[in-house]
């Protein structure tokens, strides 16, 4: 798999030989990290200076911390969506995998069972990497199809949805009681705006929007 251009891995765990392990391991394979020796620490560094972060990261967490439990911060990233763009690992002990399989369930990438095995832990990586960019890309593209929109005027946007329904011109002009070249402006304008040249091309950009 081709490596995802300016991706981090935050490392959540609090045995420092873990940290020290995965950290050296990821830069074995180039894979920038960053450590955290907490969850407070890690969710103190997410509000401080990650929260606009649009590089494509993946964590990896350890299930059980003193104080708030990989569990817990989990649960905190799953409400805030920011799992979503930043899949979740779970580093688990036998007993925990249970858990951890639950966790996969409602949202997490993957677990991995410690002693865990390094390439199988770095091709997850690695994907959950790619996840990321991939996610990333599609709300960048969609952030950039809802300032298109915000761009129509308010006839231009009736003209844009009667034209993605298939209707013609002439009924297009029939229904908005305008005329049909007024319709052809309108319709023009929509596509140079919306950076499309047919029909399909637009009924498919507003679909994949949702």
């Amino acid at each position: 798999m081709e490596p995802v251009p300016n991706a981090t891995v935050y490392i959540v765990d609090d045995d420092a030989d873990v940290r020290e392990a995965l950290a050296w391991l990821l830069r074995s394979r180039r894979l920038p990290s960053e450590v955290f020796d907490s969850a407070e620490a890690f969710e103190a560094a997410l509000n401080e200076r990650m929260a606009h972060r649009q590089q494509p990261c993946c964590l990896l967490l350890d299930v059980r911390m003193p104080g708030m439990s990989g569990l817990a911060l989990f649960d905190l990233l799953l409400a805030r969506g920011t799992v979503a763009t930043m899949p979740v690992i779970f580093l688990t002990g036998h007993a925990d995998v249970p858990t951890a399989v639950d966790s996969v369930k409602r949202g997490a990438f993957d677990f991995c069972e410690k002693p865990f095995s390094d390439n199988a832990l770095v091709d997850r990586i690695e994907q959950a990497l790619a996840l990321s960019a991939e996610r990333l890309e599609a709300l960048r593209q969609q952030g950039e199809v809802r300032q298109r929109l915000e761009e129509l005027t308010e006839r231009e946007r009736d003209v844009m949805r009667l034209v993605v329904e298939g209707i013609p011109n002439k009924l297009i002009a029939d229904q908005l009681d305008i005329s049909v070249r007024t319709v052809e402006v309108h319709r023009a304008r929509v596509f140079d705006k919306m950076q499309v040249k047919s029909a399909v091309e637009l009924a498919n950009l507003l679909r994949v929007q949702g």
